[in-house]
């Protein structure tokens, strides 16, 4: 039961603080990412304000072989950039400039964000779902041509 609560509060948390930042305003986010035309930088601070509590978070984790609720925690993720990363970070941030939403505030406004919301989230999902057969037909063609 304290694992759900604690899920709840978390993502409760979580989903305030995207209402908050303005990251589910998809006008705020493309003015983010309009570098060359009318930019409004205010949401270096959510960036930053999101780096500060992270690395307070690895450095703590480090230190612990569980949670506090007895999860097992994951170890640091990888630092190799490959193809699947890169490929996945161009997609990622083009979805994220022409539409203004992520996941997470794709989630957060689907109950205000219209038609259109609905349909970038079932875009989404459809994009999550057909990305692994994707992604072995594109290796097996690596390893055609090597």
């Amino acid at each position: 039961m304290i694992r759900i609560l604690t899920t709840f509060f978390a993502g409760g948390l979580f989903g305030a603080g995207l209402l908050v930042s303005g990251m589910t305003d998809t006008r705020k986010v493309q003015g983010w990412l309009d570098i060359f035309g009318d930019w409004d930088p205010t949401l270096a601070f959510v960036l930053g304000g999101a780096i500060l509590p992270m690395a307070v978070a690895w450095n703590i984790s480090a230190r612990r072989a569980r949670a506090v609720l007895g999860n097992e925690l994951p170890g640091k993720p990888g630092v190799e950039i490959d193809r699947n990363l890169v490929v996945g970070s161009l997609l990622f941030g083009a979805g994220w400039g022409l539409v203004g939403l992520c996941p997470g505030p794709a989630i957060a406004s689907i109950t205000w964000g219209g038609i259109g919301g609905v349909v970038f989230l079932l875009a989404m999902l459809a994009g999550m779902v057909v990305t692994p057969a994707i992604r072995t037909r594109l290796n097996a063609m690596a390893a055609a041509l090597s």
